[in-house]
């Protein structure tokens, strides 16, 4: 067993540079890591903010796998546990909301375009959640980024009663009632409204 920093591990105070994991080094063993990305280090995108470390361990190694009788494939296969705490905002209100995130994974990346053409994947892929890698290795950033926003809600609420906006002035209605005017009444129910009332005369 290999443990150690990935190569390129972001020192504090120097360049953020990628972890990769190396082919080359996963044909003579297995790497374990434990790395710990302070936030800024992934881009998670607009609607994701990363608001702790992101703290990760686990251990990646080699698998060969034969396609047909003399291709021989190398995956990646990765698994761990990861765990962070993010800021998104409320899908109803908009507003910021914090969400510690946890999970753990076990994947298999393959070299880009090893499965091209095949229907049915391999006893081992079916096991894991299968990805692509290319060139000497897989970035580690890479495959957090990917687990982390999987394991976020689509649509992340600040709480279960949550009012959201006013449709027309915008306001949140969970800090104040506003004052708009009740909306229009839709044209298509003004000939139902007239029968209603001239049976309420007739009676």
């Amino acid at each position: 067993m290999c443990f150690r920093g990935l190569r390129g591990t972001k020192f504090a105070g120097g360049a953020e540079v990628p972890l990769l994991i190396e082919v080359r080094e996963l044909e003579a063993h297995p790497v374990d890591f434990d790395e710990e990305l302070e936030p800024g280090a992934i881009d998670f995108g607009p609607d994701v903010r990363q608001i702790a470390d992101l703290k990760s361990a686990g251990r990646a190694q080699l698998v060969r796998e034969h396609h047909g009788k003399h291709e021989l494939i190398k995956d990646i296969r990765l698994a761990g546990d990861f765990s962070t705490r993010v800021e998104m905002a409320c899908a109803r209100c908009v507003e910021p909301i914090n969400r510690d995130v946890t999970n753990h994974f076990d994947l298999l990346y393959r070299p880009q375009g090893a499965d091209a053409g095949r229907s049915e994947l391999s006893v081992t892929a079916a096991e894991a959640e299968v990805g692509y890698y290319q060139g000497e290795g897989l970035l580690l950033e890479d495959a957090l980024r990917e687990q982390v926003l999987l394991a976020l809600p689509l649509r992340a609420v600040c709480k279960d009663d949550c009012k959201g906006l006013c449709p027309h002035c915008g306001g949140n209605l969970n800090q104040q009632q506003c004052d708009c005017a009740e909306p229009l009444e839709d044209p298509r129910w003004s000939a139902l409204k007239e029968i209603k009332e001239k049976l309420k005369t007739s009676s």
